[in-house]
Protein backbone atom coordinates (compact mmCIF):
# COMPACT_ATOMS: atom_id res chain seq x y z
CA UNK A 1 0.00 0.00 0.00
CA UNK A 2 3.03 2.28 0.65
CA UNK A 3 4.22 2.01 -2.63
CA UNK A 4 1.05 2.83 -3.94
CA UNK A 5 0.31 5.81 -2.19
CA UNK A 6 3.49 7.10 -3.17
CA UNK A 7 2.40 6.55 -7.05
CA UNK A 8 -0.29 9.69 -6.23
CA UNK A 9 1.72 11.72 -4.57
CA UNK A 10 0.07 10.28 -1.17
CA UNK A 11 1.31 10.87 2.52
CA UNK A 12 -0.18 7.97 5.18
CA UNK A 13 -2.81 10.40 7.12
CA UNK A 14 -5.57 9.93 9.12
CA UNK A 15 -9.38 11.06 7.96
CA UNK A 16 -8.91 13.26 10.42
CA UNK A 17 -5.65 14.75 8.80
CA UNK A 18 -5.49 17.29 6.31
CA UNK A 19 -2.88 17.29 2.59
CA UNK A 20 -1.50 21.00 2.18
CA UNK A 21 1.25 21.81 -0.36
CA UNK A 22 4.17 21.05 1.31
CA UNK A 23 2.61 17.30 1.44
CA UNK A 24 3.26 17.14 -2.23
CA UNK A 25 -0.47 16.29 -3.21
CA UNK A 26 -0.71 18.37 -6.87
CA UNK A 27 -3.34 17.44 -8.29
CA UNK A 28 -1.97 18.26 -11.91
CA UNK A 29 0.43 15.62 -11.76
CA UNK A 30 -1.79 12.69 -11.88
CA UNK A 31 -4.12 14.50 -14.39
CA UNK A 32 -0.83 14.96 -16.57
CA UNK A 33 -0.68 10.85 -16.36
CA UNK A 34 -3.94 10.49 -17.75
CA UNK A 35 -4.62 13.57 -20.65
CA UNK A 36 -5.31 12.66 -23.79
CA UNK A 37 -6.58 14.67 -27.05
CA UNK A 38 -10.37 14.16 -27.05
CA UNK A 39 -11.08 13.63 -30.42
CA UNK A 40 -14.96 12.76 -31.76
CA UNK A 41 -15.02 9.66 -33.55
CA UNK A 42 -17.46 6.81 -33.48
CA UNK A 43 -15.38 4.74 -30.99
CA UNK A 44 -18.26 4.48 -28.39
CA UNK A 45 -20.42 2.84 -31.35
CA UNK A 46 -22.25 6.29 -31.91
CA UNK A 47 -24.97 5.86 -33.76
CA UNK A 48 -27.79 8.58 -35.49
CA UNK A 49 -31.19 8.84 -33.72
CA UNK A 50 -32.55 7.05 -36.35
CA UNK A 51 -31.20 4.42 -35.73
CA UNK A 52 -32.68 3.86 -32.27
CA UNK A 53 -34.73 0.43 -32.55
CA UNK A 54 -38.35 1.14 -31.32
CA UNK A 55 -40.37 -1.94 -29.50
CA UNK A 56 -43.92 -1.62 -28.13
CA UNK A 57 -44.36 1.38 -26.70
CA UNK A 58 -40.57 1.83 -25.53
CA UNK A 59 -38.49 3.39 -27.88
CA UNK A 60 -35.13 2.96 -27.43
CA UNK A 61 -34.92 1.06 -24.45
CA UNK A 62 -31.63 -0.65 -24.93
CA UNK A 63 -30.25 1.83 -27.81
CA UNK A 64 -29.08 5.08 -26.35
CA UNK A 65 -26.38 3.37 -24.44
CA UNK A 66 -24.27 3.48 -27.39
CA UNK A 67 -24.49 7.07 -27.95
CA UNK A 68 -21.90 9.44 -26.68
CA UNK A 69 -22.79 13.05 -26.22
CA UNK A 70 -20.59 15.51 -28.97
CA UNK A 71 -19.74 18.16 -26.84
CA UNK A 72 -19.50 21.57 -28.87
CA UNK A 73 -18.84 24.77 -27.72
CA UNK A 74 -20.86 26.61 -24.93
CA UNK A 75 -22.88 29.84 -25.90
CA UNK A 76 -22.28 33.83 -24.87
CA UNK A 77 -24.58 33.04 -22.57
CA UNK A 78 -23.00 30.14 -20.82
CA UNK A 79 -25.79 27.81 -21.85
CA UNK A 80 -25.52 24.26 -23.18
CA UNK A 81 -24.41 23.33 -26.43
CA UNK A 82 -27.41 21.58 -26.99
CA UNK A 83 -29.39 24.55 -26.77
CA UNK A 84 -27.23 26.49 -28.89
CA UNK A 85 -26.98 23.80 -31.59
CA UNK A 86 -31.31 24.03 -31.58
CA UNK A 87 -32.73 27.00 -33.00
CA UNK A 88 -35.64 27.77 -30.67
CA UNK A 89 -34.30 29.90 -27.57
CA UNK A 90 -33.60 28.81 -24.13
CA UNK A 91 -36.00 29.11 -20.89
CA UNK A 92 -34.43 32.12 -19.24
CA UNK A 93 -33.92 30.21 -16.16
CA UNK A 94 -31.12 28.18 -17.66
CA UNK A 95 -28.55 31.40 -17.98
CA UNK A 96 -29.66 32.24 -14.08
CA UNK A 97 -29.11 28.14 -13.62
CA UNK A 98 -25.98 27.94 -14.63
CA UNK A 99 -24.70 31.40 -12.99
CA UNK A 100 -26.11 29.87 -9.46
CA UNK A 101 -24.12 26.48 -10.53
CA UNK A 102 -20.55 28.39 -11.07
CA UNK A 103 -21.07 30.27 -8.12
CA UNK A 104 -20.74 26.92 -6.36
CA UNK A 105 -17.47 25.76 -7.96
CA UNK A 106 -14.45 24.67 -5.61
CA UNK A 107 -11.27 25.20 -6.25
CA UNK A 108 -7.92 23.07 -5.20
CA UNK A 109 -4.58 24.67 -5.98
CA UNK A 110 -6.44 26.54 -8.73
CA UNK A 111 -8.03 24.43 -10.20
CA UNK A 112 -11.87 23.34 -9.91
CA UNK A 113 -12.54 20.08 -8.16
CA UNK A 114 -15.93 20.24 -7.44
CA UNK A 115 -19.16 22.43 -6.29
CA UNK A 116 -20.11 22.90 -2.74
CA UNK A 117 -23.66 21.61 -1.41
CA UNK A 118 -25.74 25.04 -1.23
CA UNK A 119 -24.67 28.47 -1.65
CA UNK A 120 -26.94 29.96 1.12
CA UNK A 121 -25.65 33.39 2.45
CA UNK A 122 -28.81 34.10 4.35
CA UNK A 123 -28.61 30.37 6.16
CA UNK A 124 -27.10 31.07 9.79
CA UNK A 125 -25.77 27.18 10.30
CA UNK A 126 -23.60 26.74 7.34
CA UNK A 127 -22.91 22.78 9.27
CA UNK A 128 -21.76 20.78 5.83
CA UNK A 129 -23.49 22.43 3.24
CA UNK A 130 -20.29 24.16 2.23
CA UNK A 131 -18.78 21.14 1.64
CA UNK A 132 -18.30 18.91 -1.93
CA UNK A 133 -20.57 15.95 -1.42
CA UNK A 134 -19.92 13.03 -4.10
CA UNK A 135 -23.96 12.13 -4.39
CA UNK A 136 -24.58 16.10 -4.60
CA UNK A 137 -21.67 16.02 -7.16
CA UNK A 138 -23.07 13.53 -9.16
CA UNK A 139 -25.53 15.60 -11.44
CA UNK A 140 -23.31 18.95 -11.19
CA UNK A 141 -20.57 16.70 -13.30
CA UNK A 142 -23.35 15.67 -15.45
CA UNK A 143 -24.19 19.14 -16.37
CA UNK A 144 -20.21 20.14 -16.51
CA UNK A 145 -20.05 16.79 -19.00
CA UNK A 146 -23.24 17.94 -21.33
CA UNK A 147 -21.83 20.95 -21.52
CA UNK A 148 -18.36 20.55 -22.79
CA UNK A 149 -16.39 20.83 -19.85
CA UNK A 150 -14.40 17.52 -18.98
CA UNK A 151 -11.88 18.85 -16.93
CA UNK A 152 -13.52 19.47 -13.59
CA UNK A 153 -14.95 15.91 -13.48
CA UNK A 154 -11.35 14.35 -14.18
CA UNK A 155 -10.32 16.90 -11.20
CA UNK A 156 -12.87 15.45 -9.12
CA UNK A 157 -13.09 11.64 -9.91
CA UNK A 158 -8.54 11.81 -9.22
CA UNK A 159 -9.39 13.87 -5.90
CA UNK A 160 -11.82 11.84 -4.50
CA UNK A 161 -9.99 8.82 -5.79
CA UNK A 162 -6.87 9.60 -3.86
CA UNK A 163 -8.67 10.64 -0.47
CA UNK A 164 -9.99 6.64 -0.92
CA UNK A 165 -6.27 5.96 -0.11
CA UNK A 166 -6.65 7.43 2.94
CA UNK A 167 -6.25 5.31 6.61
CA UNK A 168 -10.12 5.97 7.65
CA UNK A 169 -10.59 5.65 11.54
CA UNK A 170 -13.90 6.29 13.68
CA UNK A 171 -12.52 6.07 17.09
CA UNK A 172 -10.58 2.91 17.60
CA UNK A 173 -11.82 1.16 14.39
CA UNK A 174 -10.34 1.31 11.19
CA UNK A 175 -12.85 1.30 7.71
CA UNK A 176 -12.48 -0.34 5.13
CA UNK A 177 -10.05 0.16 2.62
CA UNK A 178 -12.36 1.10 0.12
CA UNK A 179 -14.49 3.39 1.50
CA UNK A 180 -14.78 6.79 -0.66
CA UNK A 181 -15.63 10.00 1.15
CA UNK A 182 -19.14 11.13 2.00
CA UNK A 183 -17.62 14.75 1.43
CA UNK A 184 -14.75 16.80 1.83
CA UNK A 185 -13.81 20.53 2.50
CA UNK A 186 -11.10 22.44 0.73
CA UNK A 187 -9.62 24.91 3.48
CA UNK A 188 -7.69 28.08 2.40
CA UNK A 189 -4.80 29.64 4.02
CA UNK A 190 -4.26 33.27 2.62
CA UNK A 191 -0.88 33.85 5.09
CA UNK A 192 0.73 30.42 3.79
CA UNK A 193 -0.87 31.28 0.47
CA UNK A 194 -1.80 27.06 0.37
CA UNK A 195 -4.66 24.67 0.61
CA UNK A 196 -5.62 21.50 2.37
CA UNK A 197 -8.19 19.27 2.16
CA UNK A 198 -10.34 17.77 5.32
CA UNK A 199 -12.71 14.52 4.17
CA UNK A 200 -15.45 12.91 6.07
CA UNK A 201 -16.10 9.40 5.75
CA UNK A 202 -18.74 9.10 8.11
CA UNK A 203 -16.98 10.33 11.43
CA UNK A 204 -18.43 13.52 11.13
CA UNK A 205 -22.11 12.54 9.61
CA UNK A 206 -25.20 12.37 12.06
CA UNK A 207 -25.44 8.77 12.94
CA UNK A 208 -21.80 7.87 12.04
CA UNK A 209 -22.84 5.96 9.16
CA UNK A 210 -20.56 5.53 6.47
CA UNK A 211 -21.78 6.70 2.30
CA UNK A 212 -22.00 3.18 1.09
CA UNK A 213 -23.61 5.28 -2.00
CA UNK A 214 -20.62 7.11 -2.65
CA UNK A 215 -18.66 4.52 -4.32
CA UNK A 216 -21.43 3.27 -6.37
CA UNK A 217 -21.67 7.05 -7.58
CA UNK A 218 -17.87 7.18 -8.47
CA UNK A 219 -17.93 4.20 -10.53
CA UNK A 220 -20.90 5.48 -12.18
CA UNK A 221 -19.50 8.72 -12.77
CA UNK A 222 -16.19 7.41 -14.45
CA UNK A 223 -18.17 5.88 -17.00
CA UNK A 224 -20.17 8.34 -17.99
CA UNK A 225 -17.25 10.36 -18.26
CA UNK A 226 -15.23 7.79 -20.24
CA UNK A 227 -18.63 7.47 -22.14
CA UNK A 228 -19.16 11.36 -22.57
CA UNK A 229 -15.20 12.18 -23.79
CA UNK A 230 -14.43 9.16 -25.27
CA UNK A 231 -11.20 9.54 -22.98
CA UNK A 232 -10.81 5.96 -21.70
CA UNK A 233 -7.02 6.76 -20.57
CA UNK A 234 -8.32 7.76 -16.95
CA UNK A 235 -10.31 4.54 -16.25
CA UNK A 236 -7.38 2.32 -17.85
CA UNK A 237 -4.70 4.44 -15.28
CA UNK A 238 -3.43 1.77 -12.16
CA UNK A 239 -4.91 4.11 -9.73
CA UNK A 240 -8.34 4.28 -11.45
CA UNK A 241 -8.71 0.35 -12.02
CA UNK A 242 -7.32 -0.08 -7.86
CA UNK A 243 -9.83 2.41 -6.87
CA UNK A 244 -12.86 0.41 -8.49
CA UNK A 245 -11.52 -3.18 -7.14
CA UNK A 246 -11.32 -1.22 -3.75
CA UNK A 247 -15.11 -0.68 -3.66
CA UNK A 248 -15.74 -3.66 -5.32
CA UNK A 249 -13.92 -5.83 -2.70
CA UNK A 250 -16.15 -4.58 -0.03
CA UNK A 251 -19.56 -4.98 -1.40
CA UNK A 252 -18.75 -8.51 -2.87
CA UNK A 253 -17.20 -9.78 -0.10
CA UNK A 254 -18.58 -13.56 1.21
CA UNK A 255 -20.28 -13.70 4.48
CA UNK A 256 -23.12 -15.15 6.29
CA UNK A 257 -25.84 -13.75 3.26
CA UNK A 258 -28.26 -15.96 2.13
CA UNK A 259 -29.56 -13.53 -0.51
CA UNK A 260 -26.91 -11.67 -3.43
CA UNK A 261 -28.40 -7.56 -2.72
CA UNK A 262 -26.39 -5.36 0.01
CA UNK A 263 -27.18 -5.47 3.62
CA UNK A 264 -26.74 -1.96 4.96
CA UNK A 265 -27.59 0.68 8.13
CA UNK A 266 -29.97 3.36 8.09
CA UNK A 267 -28.67 6.58 6.74
CA UNK A 268 -25.79 5.21 4.66
CA UNK A 269 -27.00 6.75 0.95
CA UNK A 270 -29.03 9.84 0.10
CA UNK A 271 -32.02 8.96 2.51
CA UNK A 272 -28.64 9.88 5.93
CA UNK A 273 -31.39 9.71 8.54
CA UNK A 274 -33.11 7.27 10.15
CA UNK A 275 -35.29 6.65 8.23
CA UNK A 276 -36.62 2.33 8.60
CA UNK A 277 -34.87 1.97 5.87
CA UNK A 278 -32.01 -0.30 7.07
CA UNK A 279 -31.59 -4.07 5.48
CA UNK A 280 -32.03 -4.24 1.34
CA UNK A 281 -33.06 -0.75 0.30
CA UNK A 282 -34.07 0.08 -2.91
CA UNK A 283 -31.99 2.57 -3.65
CA UNK A 284 -28.82 0.84 -2.67
CA UNK A 285 -29.45 -2.25 -4.50
CA UNK A 286 -29.66 -0.31 -7.67
CA UNK A 287 -26.88 1.50 -7.34
CA UNK A 288 -25.03 -1.82 -6.82
CA UNK A 289 -26.46 -3.34 -9.53
CA UNK A 290 -25.59 -0.17 -12.25
CA UNK A 291 -22.20 0.10 -10.43
CA UNK A 292 -21.43 -3.52 -11.07
CA UNK A 293 -22.43 -3.12 -14.49
CA UNK A 294 -20.15 -0.14 -14.91
CA UNK A 295 -17.08 -1.41 -13.85
CA UNK A 296 -17.76 -4.41 -15.61
CA UNK A 297 -17.26 -2.45 -18.41
CA UNK A 298 -14.46 -0.85 -17.52
CA UNK A 299 -12.33 -3.28 -15.70
CA UNK A 300 -9.11 -4.59 -17.23
CA UNK A 301 -9.07 -8.46 -17.98
CA UNK A 302 -5.84 -8.54 -16.15
CA UNK A 303 -4.92 -11.36 -13.63
CA UNK A 304 -6.17 -8.52 -10.80
CA UNK A 305 -9.29 -7.32 -12.98
CA UNK A 306 -10.33 -10.68 -13.74
CA UNK A 307 -11.16 -12.18 -10.38
CA UNK A 308 -13.47 -9.13 -9.98
CA UNK A 309 -15.03 -9.86 -13.44
CA UNK A 310 -15.99 -13.09 -12.70
CA UNK A 311 -17.57 -11.68 -9.42
CA UNK A 312 -19.37 -9.57 -11.28
CA UNK A 313 -20.64 -11.94 -14.00
CA UNK A 314 -21.66 -14.46 -11.37
CA UNK A 315 -23.40 -11.70 -9.32
CA UNK A 316 -25.69 -10.24 -11.74
CA UNK A 317 -27.94 -12.62 -12.84
CA UNK A 318 -28.54 -13.41 -9.10
CA UNK A 319 -28.93 -9.76 -8.04
CA UNK A 320 -31.50 -9.24 -10.96
CA UNK A 321 -33.34 -12.44 -10.46
CA UNK A 322 -33.89 -11.69 -7.01
CA UNK A 323 -34.43 -7.66 -7.83
CA UNK A 324 -37.18 -8.71 -10.35
CA UNK A 325 -38.99 -11.49 -8.27
CA UNK A 326 -38.97 -10.06 -4.53
CA UNK A 327 -38.63 -6.67 -5.10
CA UNK A 328 -41.24 -5.58 -7.78
CA UNK A 329 -45.31 -4.85 -7.08
CA UNK A 330 -48.23 -5.07 -9.43
CA UNK A 331 -51.77 -5.46 -8.80
CA UNK A 332 -51.34 -9.07 -9.37
CA UNK A 333 -48.28 -9.30 -7.53
CA UNK A 334 -49.97 -7.31 -4.60
CA UNK A 335 -53.16 -9.73 -4.87
CA UNK A 336 -50.84 -12.59 -4.53
CA UNK A 337 -49.32 -11.62 -1.06
CA UNK A 338 -52.89 -10.77 0.23
CA UNK A 339 -53.18 -14.12 -0.12
CA UNK A 340 -50.17 -15.71 1.12
CA UNK A 341 -50.16 -18.44 3.56
CA UNK A 342 -47.53 -18.64 6.38
CA UNK A 343 -45.11 -20.90 8.28
CA UNK A 344 -44.26 -22.29 5.15
CA UNK A 345 -41.51 -24.45 5.45
CA UNK A 346 -40.05 -26.28 2.28
CA UNK A 347 -38.07 -25.47 -0.78
CA UNK A 348 -41.50 -25.10 -2.73
CA UNK A 349 -42.75 -22.03 -0.42
CA UNK A 350 -44.40 -19.61 -2.20
CA UNK A 351 -44.85 -16.70 0.34
CA UNK A 352 -40.32 -17.37 0.98
CA UNK A 353 -39.80 -14.26 3.24
CA UNK A 354 -43.09 -15.19 5.71
CA UNK A 355 -44.58 -12.33 5.44
CA UNK A 356 -47.97 -12.10 6.88
CA UNK A 357 -50.42 -10.45 5.23
CA UNK A 358 -52.05 -8.08 8.02
CA UNK A 359 -49.03 -6.52 7.84
CA UNK A 360 -50.11 -5.27 4.48
CA UNK A 361 -50.75 -1.23 4.56
CA UNK A 362 -54.20 0.15 3.90
CA UNK A 363 -53.19 2.88 1.52
CA UNK A 364 -51.61 0.43 -0.45
CA UNK A 365 -54.79 -1.30 -1.65
CA UNK A 366 -56.39 2.46 -2.75
CA UNK A 367 -52.56 3.40 -4.33
CA UNK A 368 -51.57 0.29 -6.60
CA UNK A 369 -52.88 0.97 -9.92
CA UNK A 370 -54.49 -1.70 -11.86
CA UNK A 371 -51.73 -0.37 -15.07
CA UNK A 372 -48.58 -0.14 -13.31
CA UNK A 373 -45.78 -0.84 -10.96
CA UNK A 374 -42.49 -0.22 -8.55
CA UNK A 375 -39.77 -2.12 -6.76
CA UNK A 376 -40.79 -1.35 -2.77
CA UNK A 377 -38.47 -0.25 -0.85
CA UNK A 378 -37.08 -3.23 1.19
CA UNK A 379 -37.60 -7.05 1.16
CA UNK A 380 -35.82 -9.19 4.39
CA UNK A 381 -37.39 -11.66 6.65
CA UNK A 382 -40.79 -11.62 7.85
CA UNK A 383 -40.66 -7.84 6.61
CA UNK A 384 -41.62 -5.81 3.06
CA UNK A 385 -41.15 -2.14 3.20
CA UNK A 386 -44.21 -1.29 0.67
CA UNK A 387 -42.96 2.84 -0.08
CA UNK A 388 -42.00 4.49 -3.07
CA UNK A 389 -39.04 5.53 -2.90
CA UNK A 390 -37.56 7.58 -6.32
CA UNK A 391 -34.17 7.01 -6.54
CA UNK A 392 -34.05 3.49 -6.11
CA UNK A 393 -37.35 2.80 -9.53
CA UNK A 394 -35.08 5.33 -11.34
CA UNK A 395 -31.79 3.98 -11.18
CA UNK A 396 -33.22 1.07 -12.09
CA UNK A 397 -34.62 1.70 -15.47
CA UNK A 398 -31.70 3.73 -16.02
CA UNK A 399 -29.35 0.48 -15.27
CA UNK A 400 -31.88 -2.18 -17.00
CA UNK A 401 -32.60 -3.96 -13.30
CA UNK A 402 -35.90 -3.18 -14.44
CA UNK A 403 -36.62 -5.35 -17.66
CA UNK A 404 -38.26 -2.67 -20.56
CA UNK A 405 -41.90 -4.36 -19.29
CA UNK A 406 -41.55 -3.24 -15.64
CA UNK A 407 -39.64 -0.22 -16.80
CA UNK A 408 -42.80 0.78 -18.96
CA UNK A 409 -44.79 -0.41 -15.25
CA UNK A 410 -42.94 2.60 -13.34
CA UNK A 411 -43.64 5.40 -15.78
CA UNK A 412 -47.57 3.86 -15.66
CA UNK A 413 -47.38 4.69 -12.49
CA UNK A 414 -46.36 7.76 -11.93
CA UNK A 415 -48.82 8.73 -14.87
CA UNK A 416 -51.50 7.01 -12.93
CA UNK A 417 -50.31 8.65 -9.28
CA UNK A 418 -48.94 11.99 -10.46
CA UNK A 419 -50.81 13.84 -7.70
CA UNK A 420 -49.24 11.60 -4.97
CA UNK A 421 -45.85 11.34 -6.43
CA UNK A 422 -45.52 14.19 -8.44
CA UNK A 423 -48.11 16.99 -6.66
CA UNK A 424 -46.67 20.30 -7.53
CA UNK A 425 -43.08 20.02 -7.50
CA UNK A 426 -41.11 17.31 -8.63
CA UNK A 427 -40.25 14.57 -6.78
CA UNK A 428 -41.67 12.82 -4.31
CA UNK A 429 -38.71 11.20 -2.41
CA UNK A 430 -40.61 8.66 -0.96
CA UNK A 431 -44.20 7.77 -0.72
CA UNK A 432 -46.32 7.80 1.58
CA UNK A 433 -44.70 9.87 4.70
CA UNK A 434 -44.83 8.04 8.28
CA UNK A 435 -47.03 9.61 11.22
CA UNK A 436 -47.80 9.36 14.57
CA UNK A 437 -46.94 6.54 16.44
CA UNK A 438 -45.03 5.29 13.64
CA UNK A 439 -43.00 7.74 13.38
CA UNK A 440 -41.79 8.37 16.57
CA UNK A 441 -40.92 4.38 16.60
CA UNK A 442 -38.89 4.46 12.71
CA UNK A 443 -37.61 8.14 13.03
CA UNK A 444 -36.80 8.24 16.38
CA UNK A 445 -39.09 11.46 16.60
CA UNK A 446 -36.76 12.92 13.97
CA UNK A 447 -37.81 16.46 14.31
CA UNK A 448 -36.14 17.24 10.48
CA UNK A 449 -38.73 13.90 9.48
CA UNK A 450 -41.84 14.92 10.44
CA UNK A 451 -44.76 13.82 7.93
CA UNK A 452 -44.54 15.18 4.32
CA UNK A 453 -41.24 17.19 4.76
CA UNK A 454 -37.73 16.65 3.80
CA UNK A 455 -36.96 12.19 3.50
CA UNK A 456 -40.54 11.65 5.14
CA UNK A 457 -42.13 12.38 1.78
CA UNK A 458 -40.88 15.20 0.66
CA UNK A 459 -40.29 16.82 -2.54
CA UNK A 460 -36.87 16.95 -3.81
CA UNK A 461 -36.46 18.61 -7.46
CA UNK A 462 -32.79 16.77 -7.77
CA UNK A 463 -34.46 13.84 -8.39
CA UNK A 464 -35.88 15.67 -11.76
CA UNK A 465 -33.20 14.86 -14.05
CA UNK A 466 -33.17 10.94 -13.11
CA UNK A 467 -36.88 11.36 -13.96
CA UNK A 468 -36.32 13.29 -16.84
CA UNK A 469 -33.79 10.45 -18.04
CA UNK A 470 -35.67 7.25 -17.42
CA UNK A 471 -38.58 9.15 -19.06
CA UNK A 472 -36.38 9.81 -22.03
CA UNK A 473 -35.44 5.71 -22.09
CA UNK A 474 -38.68 4.64 -22.24
CA UNK A 475 -40.09 6.54 -24.64
CA UNK A 476 -41.99 8.82 -22.74
CA UNK A 477 -40.81 12.28 -22.91
CA UNK A 478 -43.92 14.39 -22.02
CA UNK A 479 -43.54 13.46 -18.40
CA UNK A 480 -40.54 15.02 -18.29
CA UNK A 481 -41.73 17.61 -20.16
CA UNK A 482 -44.58 18.25 -17.43
CA UNK A 483 -42.43 17.81 -14.69
CA UNK A 484 -40.22 20.37 -16.00
CA UNK A 485 -42.77 22.76 -16.29
CA UNK A 486 -43.77 22.54 -13.09
CA UNK A 487 -40.40 23.01 -11.47
CA UNK A 488 -39.82 25.80 -13.46
CA UNK A 489 -43.01 27.63 -12.44
CA UNK A 490 -41.49 27.57 -8.97
CA UNK A 491 -37.95 26.97 -8.85
CA UNK A 492 -36.25 30.19 -9.83
CA UNK A 493 -38.49 32.51 -7.57
CA UNK A 494 -38.13 30.10 -4.77
CA UNK A 495 -33.99 30.63 -5.08
CA UNK A 496 -33.58 26.72 -5.68
CA UNK A 497 -34.57 25.49 -2.28
CA UNK A 498 -32.91 21.85 -1.40
CA UNK A 499 -36.83 20.33 -1.11
CA UNK A 500 -40.61 21.24 -0.27
CA UNK A 501 -42.89 19.94 2.42
CA UNK A 502 -46.39 18.79 2.02
CA UNK A 503 -48.51 16.17 0.47
CA UNK A 504 -48.43 18.06 -2.73
CA UNK A 505 -44.95 19.59 -2.52
CA UNK A 506 -46.21 23.03 -2.63
CA UNK A 507 -44.12 24.67 0.47
CA UNK A 508 -40.70 25.35 0.56
CA UNK A 509 -38.87 23.02 3.14
CA UNK A 510 -39.09 24.15 6.89
CA UNK A 511 -35.34 23.18 7.40
CA UNK A 512 -34.53 23.76 3.12
CA UNK A 513 -30.95 25.55 2.15
CA UNK A 514 -31.74 27.65 -0.53
CA UNK A 515 -29.36 27.82 -3.70
CA UNK A 516 -28.81 24.26 -3.46
CA UNK A 517 -26.48 23.09 -5.91
CA UNK A 518 -27.94 19.89 -7.26
CA UNK A 519 -31.10 21.61 -7.65
CA UNK A 520 -29.67 23.59 -9.74
CA UNK A 521 -27.62 21.28 -11.62
CA UNK A 522 -30.67 18.68 -11.55
CA UNK A 523 -33.00 21.07 -13.40
CA UNK A 524 -30.00 21.84 -16.18
CA UNK A 525 -29.12 17.79 -17.35
CA UNK A 526 -32.96 17.31 -17.30
CA UNK A 527 -33.18 20.26 -19.91
CA UNK A 528 -30.33 19.26 -21.53
CA UNK A 529 -31.23 15.22 -21.75
CA UNK A 530 -34.63 16.78 -22.79
CA UNK A 531 -33.30 19.14 -25.93
CA UNK A 532 -30.31 16.71 -26.55
CA UNK A 533 -31.84 13.17 -25.92
CA UNK A 534 -28.53 11.65 -27.01
CA UNK A 535 -26.89 12.33 -23.84
CA UNK A 536 -28.83 10.03 -22.06
CA UNK A 537 -25.98 7.01 -22.99
CA UNK A 538 -23.94 8.75 -20.17
CA UNK A 539 -26.23 7.78 -17.30
CA UNK A 540 -28.21 4.43 -19.07
CA UNK A 541 -27.15 0.73 -19.81
CA UNK A 542 -28.61 -1.26 -22.24
CA UNK A 543 -30.57 -4.50 -20.89
CA UNK A 544 -28.36 -7.38 -20.76
CA UNK A 545 -29.57 -9.89 -22.99
CA UNK A 546 -27.94 -12.71 -20.55
CA UNK A 547 -29.89 -11.92 -18.00
CA UNK A 548 -33.18 -12.91 -18.88
CA UNK A 549 -36.49 -11.84 -17.31
CA UNK A 550 -38.00 -13.97 -14.53
CA UNK A 551 -41.32 -12.35 -15.05
CA UNK A 552 -42.54 -13.88 -18.33
CA UNK A 553 -46.58 -12.22 -17.79
CA UNK A 554 -46.99 -8.87 -18.14
CA UNK A 555 -46.11 -6.67 -15.11
CA UNK A 556 -48.53 -4.40 -15.25
CA UNK A 557 -52.31 -5.86 -14.48
CA UNK A 558 -54.92 -4.90 -16.91
CA UNK A 559 -57.91 -4.93 -15.18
Amino acid sequence: MEGNRESVGMKKVSSQSSITEADDFDLSKLLDKTRLKIERKRSFDERSMSELSISGNIRAVDSYENIYSPMGLRSVFDTPASFSRNSFEPHPMVAEAWEALRRSLVHFKGQPVGTIAAYDHASEEVLNYDQVFVRDFVPSALAFLMNGEPEIVKNFLVKTLQLQSWEKRIDRFKLGEGVMPASFKVLHDPVRQSDSIVADFGESAIGRVAPVDSGFWWIILLRAYTKSTGDMSLSETPDCQKGMRLILALCLSEGFDTFPTLLCADGCSMIDRRMGVYGYPIEIQALFFMALRCALSMLKHDNEGKEFIERIVTRLPALSYHMRSYFWLDFQQLNGIYRFKTEEYSHTAVNKFNVIPDSIPDWLFDFMPCRGGYFIGNVSPARMDFRWFALGNCIAILSSLATPEQSVAIMDLIEERWEELVGEMPLKISYPAIESHEWRIVTGSDPKNTRWSYHNGGSWPVLLWMLTAACIKTGRPQIARRAIELAESRLLKDCWPEYYDGKLGRYIGKQARKFQTWSISGYLVAKMLLEDPSHIGMVSLEEDKAMKPVIKRSASWNC
